[in-house]
This record gives C-alpha cells, structure tokens and sequence, in this order.
C-alpha cells in the first residue's frame, strides 16, 4: 500500500540532493570566478585590451583616442 509512496519519495529525495549541489556549486562559483564578463586574455598587449574595450562599447571614441595616445607616448 506505501510501496508507491516510498518510491516516488527515494525517487525525489535524489533530485532535492542534485538540485542543492547544483545551487551551492553555482553560488561558490559566482563568488569565487566573479562572473563580471570576459576578462582579457593574459599575455593580450594594452592596445589590444583598448581595442577590445572600444569594440565593446565599454569606452566612448574620445576616450579611446586619448588612451591611445596616451599609451603611445
């Protein structure tokens, strides 16, 4: 008579688990990787990272022409 019952409860109880770890690996990654975008590769030039900055619309032109001057001095 319970046998239907202490199944589906087994049968849940492993996806309450599975979705607990998912929620905590997710939060500790969010915390730890930081999640703010795509960083610039290592070994990138500064002039390249103005590059992509400005192809990204995170700097206006002006800026960017006066970061490249400034960076070519």
């Amino acid at each position: 008579m319970h046998e239907g019952f202490g199944f589906l409860g087994g049968g849940l109880m492993w996806i309450f688990w599975l979705l607990l770890f998912l929620v905590i690996a997710w939060v500790i990654r969010a915390a730890v990787g930081g999640g703010g975008g795509p960083s610039p590769r290592s070994g990138s030039s500064p002039m390249e990272i103005l590059r992509e900055r400005y192809a990204r619309g995170e700097i206006d032109r002006d800026t960017f022409e006066q970061m490249k001057k400034d960076l070519e001095a």
